[in-house]
């Protein structure tokens, strides 16, 4: 019903803006040169429909690979979200993308994220996003990693006992969101009880499923949930902040406890503290990066090793080696993390056939060639996991799991990018291996499983996730 709302008000669009297309569409560079091969969709609208709508019923790499072979070509031309694009697909695609940071080009987003992720600063979620990128090293470097491992065993701990013991059947992807969640907010706000944690999870659904949408905002629509859902969260960040200015003066906090502290007690170059909403916008944007797409791949862990027991005969002999090291109640650290080398493989493999991250943009800040064709200052340029990910030509049998892949120096450079590559590679991806590889220790130390739908339907909206949940049916080990 959702995709048809949405689909009468492209229509309404289209109607009304056909004579606005030919005004507005003609490409203001003065840059010539012989242009990606491809086309462009409907007026205004593009092809975003239909690049939306693989990802809707599952096949999200359809849109890429059915243009890779109808024009023969790794960079082809559309139209998407408003804006003219340029798909750099494979990995010199990648590799161009990832090497030419700030040189030929910048990260971009759509318009609608500057709407659900509105800046107190007026300033754009770019711009948000390089201050930010500055300030998180010192939160992600080894040594910071290694003191999480602690907190994030106890974490677990408290969430298998409450969500999965002595249960016949779970819900796993619900529950591995209230895990990640419940890590994010433990350790970027050091909120940990679970009622103060659940406050937050039916606005930050919201705010994830609306992200990357149709940007129509009107009740009942998913950019209006998430920009609504977006403003709520805002308002209790700001509550947070509050008192924990108040904790610091107190000496009822610590400076160092969490980033939370570190905005709060660090200022600019100029001398100047940030605002209240400037960290609730900060931290907004963490707490969904932090969180959202760690929970889809520990999704899809659960679902591979329920279709592949010999790969969880694997992993379940790994963990239960650390786990009989082990004193009674003694949590894993840093060490422990180390040893989980097969199970680490095996995560990642699942990375390769569902990647949390599907692609992302970059903008041509400059007129540049790129494999024999123009490409304009100022045109959207996308470049996707999957046309490596799922491609023979870079992983042989690429829909067969395979977690060997990974053994040695693993695949080639700019294959493997779940988490991007280059200057913008995701800073929290040491911290996603610790939440991902923790979950995978406590899951099969516990249980066995089989899924309840065994060919249950995947969507991809804007992340990869199991259309029912994933509901599976758990044999204890201990029973």
């Amino acid at each position: 019903m959702e995709f048809f709302y949405v689909s009468l008000l492209c229509l309404f669009v289209f109607l009304i803006s056909l004579s606005l297309h030919f005004l507005f569409y003609k490409n203001k560079s003065g840059f010539s040169g012989p242009m990606p091969p491809g086309k462009t969709g409907w007026p205004i609208i593009g092809e975003s429909l239909e690049f939306l709508s693989n990802g809707w019923k599952g096949h999200p790499e359809k849109f890429i690979f059915d243009r890779i072979a109808k024009y023969s070509s790794y960079v082809f031309r559309t139209h998407l979200f408003g804006e003219q694009a340029a798909v750099f697909c494979g990995s010199n695609g990648n590799k161009f993308l990832f090497s030419n940071e700030n040189k030929l080009v910048q990260a971009w987003w759509p318009a609608s994220v500057d709407k659900v992720f509105p800046s107190s600063n007026q300033t754009s979620s770019k711009e948000e996003a390089i201050k930010m990128r500055r300030m998180l090293p010192t939160f992600f470097k080894p040594e910071a990693l290694q003191r999480y491992v602690g907190i994030m065993d106890h974490i677990a701990r408290r969430h298998f006992s409450d969500g999965w013991d002595n249960k016949n059947e779970v819900v796993v992807f619900p529950l591995a969101k209230r895990y990640t969640f419940w890590l994010a907010c433990r350790l970027f706000v050091s909120v940990e009880d679970p009622t103060h944690v659940a406050k937050f999870a039916d606005p930050f659904n919201d705010l994830a499923s609306g992200l990357i949408s149709i940007p129509i905002d009107l009740p009942g629509t998913p950019f209006h949930r998430a920009i609504k859902a977006s403003n709520f969260i805002r308002k209790e960040l700001v509550l947070i902040i509050k008192q924990r200015k108040v904790d610091l003066a107190e000496g009822k906090a610590s400076p160092t406890q969490d980033i939370l502290s570190h905005m709060l007690l660090t200022s600019d170059e100029s001398g100047k503290f940030m605002q209240e909403l400037d960290i609730a916008d900060k931290i907004l944007g963490l707490l969904v990066g932090g969180h959202d797409t760690a929970s889809s791949a520990c999704t899809f862990v659960v679902k591979y090793l329920a279709e592949l027991p010999d790969i969880y005969e694997g992993v379940y002999k790994e963990q239960m080696e650390i786990a009989k090291s082990k004193a009674p109640g003694e949590l894993l650290n840093w060490d422990d993390i180390q040893k989980m080398k097969y199970s680490w493989n095996v995560a990642c493999e699942v990375l390769r056939l569902a990647p949390p991250l599907q692609g992302a943009f970059r903008e041509a800040i400059t007129d540049f060639m790129f494999s024999g064709f123009s490409i304009p200052k100022g045109w959207k340029i996308y470049w996707s996991a999957n046309s490596t990910h799922r491609n023979a030509e870079f992983f042989p049998e690429p829909l067969k799991f395979d977690p060997s892949r990974f053994e040695g120096t693993g695949p080639a450079p700019y294959t493997f990018v779940p988490f991007g590559g280059g200057p913008r590679m995701c800073p929290g991806k040491e911290y996603a291996r610790l939440e991902i590889l923790v979950f995978m220790h406590h899951l099969v130390k516990r249980f066995k499983w089989e899924k309840v739908i065994p060919d249950e339907k995947i969507v991809v909206n804007p992340m990869p996730i199991p259309a029912k949940g994933l509901p599976v049916r758990l044999y204890p080990h201990n029973a």
